[in-house]
């Protein structure tokens, strides 16, 4: 079994390698089909080939294409309806001779719509009849039988993902872009939420003015719950930061917290951010300077709020 395992992925992996020698000037017209596509690339497959093209059109959507996929039994019993002129539709099978596909073919030769097929076989009717073909043919399948569509579906799969990366590249899409339309996932938060988004603003903020007692500072600190407080001067700009491990130095030198002056023993110069930083770089600042929370200021060091590591932590940027 483990033997076998390894056949397969090594067949699979000579499959998807052997496409690079066969990208040619159809695949930068296939990619130019779908660039200028004022429509929809519209995706259809059948079987397994059906499988492979939903997760293409996926790959499409999210990458700045607009794609969606349609059965080819569907499309012949009314869902051909969504298919319009200025579409491009992006067949898939391996034989090139699927009924369900080739029965849709004069419907979209009377639109006039752009076809754009992907076959394991550049003889077979699909790729002569497509505007563009491109060859995924593979010498054979993973299966030992060399029957089970393996390898085949591998390579369709590998080709869909090239057109998707290089339409992604064309239209200079960039990760804000696919933040966008992942907004509910981890790499959606990561990329699309700001400082701003999250932190602690207006009375929610631990403050004293520098002039404060220790005693006061520690009050500050408990009723806020962000583990530290700001010391802002009359202007309300930062002028340092006063946090637990600067009250366990304080302990150690056994001062009297009520009487100390809170510029005395806090630390001056804090590292600080603006509000615009994305949560994701907050977090990194903070792990690498080993601090649990940030003073966000605007470029007059005025402060505009206060965050701390459990902050971006609930905000699932762990």
């Amino acid at each position: 079994m483990l033997e076998l395992g390894r056949q397969v992925i090594k067949t699979e992996a000579a499959a998807v390698l052997a496409l690079t020698e066969r990208l040619d000037d159809r695949f930068v017209m296939a990619c130019e089909h779908l660039f200028r596509c004022e429509g929809r690339v519209v995706v259809t497959g059948m079987g397994k080939s059906g499988h492979v093209g939903g997760k293409i059109a996926a790959t499409l959507a999210s990458t700045g294409t607009p794609a969606f996929f349609v059965h080819p039994g569907e499309a012949s019993h009314g869902d051909l309806g969504m298919i319009t002129p200025q579409d491009v539709v992006l067949a898939l099978s391996n034989s090139g001779e699927t009924h369900e596909i080739l029965s849709l073919l004069p419907v979209i030769k009377r639109l006039d719509v752009r076809l754009v097929s992907i076959t394991g076989n550049p003889a077979s009717t699909l790729a002569r009849q497509a505007d563009v073909h491109l060859d995924a043919s593979v010498s054979r399948e993973a299966c030992p039988l060399n029957l089970a569509p393996t390898a085949s579906t591998t390579a369709a799969l590998a080709m869909g993902d090239a057109l998707a990366v290089a339409l992604l590249d064309a239209r200079g899409f960039t990760p804000e872009d696919f933040a966008l339309s992942h907004p509910g996932g981890a790499l959606g938060r990561r990329l699309l939420l700001h400082v701003r988004d999250i932190m602690h603003t207006g009375e929610r903020i631990p403050k004293v003015p520098a002039t404060a007692r220790l005693k006061n500072a520690l009050m500050e600190i408990t009723s806020k719950g962000l583990g530290m407080t700001c010391v802002a001067d009359e202007s309300d700009r930062l002028v340092g930061i006063f946090t637990d491990g600067d009250l366990r130095r304080v302990l150690d030198q056994e001062m009297d917290i009520g009487g100390t002056i809170i510029e005395r023993v806090m630390t001056a110069n804090p590292q600080t951010c603006g509000p615009d930083m994305l949560a994701a770089e907050a977090l990194n600042l903070m792990e690498s300077k080993k601090i649990n929370a940030l003073v966000v200021v605007d470029t007059q060091t005025r402060i505009l709020g206060a965050l701390n590591m459990h902050d971006l932590l609930h905000a699932g940027l762990n």
